[in-house]
């Protein structure tokens, strides 16, 4: 089975590239004197909605969440801008 270069690309780029940006991203964000609290919200709305549940969440968790959604966030953007580039309305 012979997989496109394009795919690969694509493939490196979401699993390890990104995760990696996401990473850097926040302890850049930290390092430049970001409050903390802001930089992991989405990790702490989601340990306080466990929490509301009932289920206690370790600190991971709510890192884990945090680089996931910076994750996305990355992902997100690198897909708007590839959809740009390929209709050609950099211009």
């Amino acid at each position: 089975m012979v997989i496109a270069a394009r795919t690969v690309r694509a493939l490196v780029g979401l699993l390890v590239l990104a995760p990696i940006l996401a990473s850097v991203l926040i302890a850049a964000l930290l390092l430049f004197g970001v409050e903390p609290h802001l930089v992991f919200l989405p990790g702490h709305f989601v340990r306080s909605w466990l929490a509301g549940l009932g289920i206690h969440a370790p600190n991971r968790v709510g890192v884990l969440i945090t680089v996931v959604v910076w994750w996305a966030i990355i992902v997100a953007v690198w897909l708007a801008l590839r959809r740009i580039v390929a209709k050609g309305d950099l211009t």
